[in-house]
């Protein structure tokens, strides 16, 4: 995949995700670019699979947002880094009452609006992740630790973002391999620290990484924080699961809309697009997280008569198998010297009777 150009076009100045995204040392965006700016990059999530976009016919009523779309595109540009999501919603009057009144759509409007968003004007073609388009903002604001394309919280046309087809099914970015050590510091054990790693040249920990699309590896659902508890659940704010490399890291997995199946049971991996929502408009230094795309192959264990079979993806290289009697510990960590039998595969003594069971996992050498 080639590098993208950027420059001036007839619908305003390029701008880059990496000026988009800058931030100060409390994490709060300094860009300061005008409008109206265009900026392009591949879908990396349908809409649908994140938010539910259909239409509340309770949502003024209730003083709620009602539906809401959302949807993050990454650069594709060799001289720049990182991704950005557009986000709009049904009734902005729900944020409070300094929105002035009148700013939600009817059902009607919702509908075309959602028309307009998810399908090229020129083309008609459905706008599906893998997709490179160009957006077209005229408004963007900063909450939760990143700069959004949205409407400004008004529903006025003028306030319109555009998205633009460059090429249809151009291909999902490789997702960047990573590890919670990538992220997050060891837990300190104190409620009121955040553990994430961040870094306000957005060269290393959350800010390196956000809006982008990753595999995170040798990670287990959590027995604490939120563990599973988020797994298969709808409401956005239920959505939460917590995971962890057995060293004292902690992380939030977004679960999405989509049935990802079983809860897993032993170490796996995780692909999906690292998000921020730190839930402030002044701290952007936390509340980094995985919104759940996909989960990887999990180590598979079957038990043959005297012997344990332990098999994983081929894709998992340079790693090496270790077992542990004690999975809320911070070490204890010991390699299983037992070489492959098979690419994939090794043949392992399990636990006898009255020793401690094992947890396995991979992990990636230096």
């Amino acid at each position: 995949m080639g590098s993208l150009l950027l420059g001036a076009t007839a619908w305003g100045q390029s701008e880059t995700h990496t000026n988009l995204q800058a931030v100060n040392a409390s994490g709060v965006s300094t860009w300061a670019g005008t409008y109206p700016f265009t900026i392009r990059g591949v879908i990396l999530n349908d809409p649908e699979e994140m938010l539910d976009i259909t239409w509340d016919s309770g949502a003024v009523s209730g003083n709620r947002m009602g539906a809401q779309w959302q949807m993050f595109f990454q650069t594709m540009a060799g001289s720049d880094r990182g991704g950005t999501a557009c986000w709009m919603g049904q009734n902005y009057n729900s944020l409070g009452p300094f929105i002035p009144e009148g700013n939600f759509y009817s059902e009607a409007a919702w509908s075309n609006e959602m028309y307009r968003v998810n399908y090229d004007a020129n083309t008609q073609h459905y706008f599906r992740k893998g997709d490179l388009v160009e957006i077209t903002a005229k408004k963007s604001l900063f909450y939760g630790g990143k700069q959004n394309v949205n409407e400004g919280h008004r529903v006025t046309n003028a306030n319109d973002f555009a998205v633009t087809l460059i090429q249809a099914g151009y291909g999902l970015p490789d997702p960047e391999v990573i590890r919670l050590s990538d992220l997050m510091n060891v837990d300190d054990g104190n409620p009121g620290t955040h553990e994430d790693i961040f870094d306000q040249t957005r060269q290393t920990g959350g800010e390196h990484y956000q809006g982008m699309r990753v595999r995170i590896e040798s990670i287990h659902m959590a027995t604490n924080y939120y563990a599973s508890s988020g797994w298969g659940k709808t409401n956005w704010g239920d959505r939460l699961c917590t995971v962890t490399d057995g060293e004292g890291r902690y992380f939030s997995l977004r679960m999405p809309l989509a049935n990802l199946g079983w809860v897993p049971a032993d170490w796996f991996s995780a692909v999906g697009i690292i998000n921020q929502e730190s839930g402030s408009g002044t701290d952007g230094t936390f509340g980094y997280e995985l919104f759940v795309q996909e989960i990887g192959p999990t180590i598979r264990m079957v038990q043959s008569g005297g012997t344990m079979l332990m098999y994983w993806s081929a894709t998992y290289t340079n790693y090496a198998l270790e077992y542990s009697t004690n999975l809320t510990s911070t070490s204890g960590w010991q390699r299983v010297e037992t070489p492959p039998v098979k690419w994939i595969s090794v043949e392992e003594n399990p636990a006898t009777t009255g020793d401690p069971a094992r947890f396995y996992r991979l992990k990636q050498q230096e």
